[in-house]
């Protein structure tokens, strides 16, 4: 480093050395052609110009060959430093971690998505040492050796991650064709979980659907055979089959309404309902259910309609699904109240708020964060013997999303649970044919 410091200082007090003495002639000629001037030999003009001459035969001597060989390198160096900000600059601003090596697996650029995957990260560093993943670090050495360019999937336990990996060989102009590599990665964890979600769903709804499929089999088989004579058994075979049948209905309509609410998801309806004439309206239509399980419904709407944007088909699901599950299983605690009101929400705008709440057993809380995954049931036996169907909280809260709604679940156990679905209320008016409308 010190033979280094020496070679670089010298050409520069040279250069500083010949500037002093063009100093001292540039001083001695004008001293002389100012002389000349003043005693007449030559004009002014004449003077000035072979001062200039003179002038620029000293600066010209000041310049090296070695400075001017050295332009080419001190502008390929600022091309080159030009070229390193564009990657910075690229890379920057890429949706997905990207890390740029050298040959040697030297870290040169990284954006700040990259230190998601790897924290420890550091300019001029080998990658190694941040990218803990064998599989791509094994496929970066491939890239080097084979200059072809790699993909690979890897995981990431803490937290379970999955990735593709892209690592490509570029050159670069400058410098004699300057070699890098690139690392890029791509989060596939939310394609994974969704192909696991499908995967789920398919399981479940195959198994809830070969259960009733295989006792009916079953019995049209007993039918056929031992109890083809057998009146009593006949019928009690045929309320059962009846029974089994509505159940494989109620699951095929539960899961085509759940596939089409899922197609409109991003469309928020537009049309004006009254929530509380819908409350009232599924209550009163559930009546028959609370009589014969000895449950009261309770009803506490305000005077004031409850406007917001909604199907009104769908949003009678939604009730009826909530107060539905409360009868079945609150009926522990011989009531069910529906209230409603408004109220501010987190920001600031007004919402319609229906809460149902039963006084049955409760939920315990290892269940709530999970009950409105598609057939997820606190207690499989029991919904079952209740005619459930596992998906009835799932499409209420696909429904609550579709009308930019939320649902909030709170229980204790033995003390109940309250089901809470919030909605944007509007300001509305009635038009000439009786019906909600918008308050420009």
């Amino acid at each position: 480093m010190a033979i280094e410091a020496d070679r670089t200082s010298a050409p520069a007090g040279d250069f500083r050395n010949r500037l002093k003495r063009a100093r001292f002639v540039l001083i001695a000629a004008a001293i002389v052609f100012a002389a000349l001037v003043a005693l007449g030999p030559l004009t002014p003009v004449e003077g000035l110009i072979t001062f200039a001459a003179i002038a620029v035969a000293s600066l010209i001597g000041t310049i090296d060959d070695s400075e001017v060989a050295g332009a080419p390198r001190a502008r390929e160096a600022m091309a080159q430093l030009a070229i390193d900000r564009v990657i910075d600059a690229a890379i920057a601003g890429l949706p997905s971690p990207v890390i740029v090596l050298d040959q040697q697996g030297i870290v040169l650029a990284f954006n700040p998505q990259a230190r998601s995957i790897a924290r420890a990260l550091a300019i001029g560093e080998p990658v190694s040492f941040a990218l803990r993943i064998p599989d791509v670090l094994d496929a970066i050495r491939r890239t080097t050796a084979t200059r072809q360019g790699e993909r690979v999937e890897f995981q990431v336990r803490v937290p379970d991650r999955w990735f593709e990996g892209f690592i490509e060989p570029i050159v670069l102009p400058g410098d004699g064709g300057r070699e890098l590599v690139l690392v890029s990665l791509h989060d596939l964890t939310p394609i994974r979980r969704v192909e696991e979600m499908r995967a789920d769903f398919v399981a479940n709804a195959s198994h809830e659907l070969r259960t009733p499929l295989a006792s009916l089999a079953g019995f049209i088989e007993t039918l056929q055979g031992s109890a083809r004579d057998d009146a009593q058994a006949r019928e009690r075979f045929l309320h059962i089959m009846k029974a089994q049948a509505m159940r494989m209905a109620r699951l095929i309509d539960d899961l085509l309404s759940l596939s089409r609410i899922e197609l409109k998801a991003h469309l928020q309806p537009q049309t004006f309902v009254d929530l509380v004439a819908i409350v009232r309206q599924v209550a009163d239509s559930l009546q028959m259910l609370a009589r014969d399980r000895n449950v009261e419904i309770k009803i506490d709407m305000p005077p004031l309609p409850l406007p917001v944007r909604g199907d009104r088909d769908e949003l009678i699901r939604v009730f009826e699904n909530l107060i539905e599950n409360a009868l079945k299983y609150g009926a522990a605690g011989r009531r069910v109240e529906v209230s409603g009101s408004s109220e501010p929400g987190p920001d600031g705008e007004l919402e319609a708020i229906i809460a149902v709440r039963d006084f049955g057993p409760g939920i315990a809380p290892e269940h709530l964060p999970r009950l409105t995954e598609r057939f997820y049931r606190v207690d499989v036996v029991e919904s079952r013997a209740q005619g459930g169907t596992g998906l009835g909280l799932a499409l209420v809260k696909h429904i609550l999303n579709r009308h930019r709604g939320r649902l909030a679940i709170d229980s204790t156990p033995g003390k109940g649970a309250t089901f809470t679905a919030r909605f944007p209320l509007v300001e509305t008016t009635l038009d000439e044919n009786n019906k909600l409308k918008s308050i420009p």
